[in-house]
């Protein structure tokens, strides 16, 4: 079994930073690769980011030098800054692994 809870979503201005923290349990999370997904209100959900067990980190293209991926192995956590926000990042923020997934944490971005 594995839990995986988000936190750290908020509405905020465009350009503000954020920092989405998922605290993972119930697996090996070190040897895990994981992956962050995105959910706006009426759209299907949109792989945002994957940072495998070793740190090697991909993005999708829309977020490519402003959201950065990061792990800490000794805390179970998995994190999301994102940067130059806009309100095209609004969504339903997930973090998952391959085949499980946490019940988000929403982000909002509005004037």
């Amino acid at each position: 079994q594995v839990l995986l809870v988000e936190s750290g979503g908020g509405l905020v201005q465009p350009g503000t930073p954020l920092r989405l923290s998922c605290a993972a349990s119930l697996f090996t999370f070190r040897r895990t690769t994981m992956h962050c997904v995105r959910q706006a209100p009426g759209k299907g959900v949109e792989w945002v980011s994957t940072i495998t067990n070793h740190g090697t980190t991909a993005y999708t293209d829309s977020v490519k030098g402003r959201f950065t991926t990061a792990r800490d192995n000794s805390k179970n956590t998995l994190y999301l800054q994102m940067n130059s926000l806009n309100p095209e990042d609004t969504a339903r923020y997930y973090c998952q692994t391959d085949d499980s997934r946490g019940q988000g944490t929403e982000v909002i971005v509005s004037s």
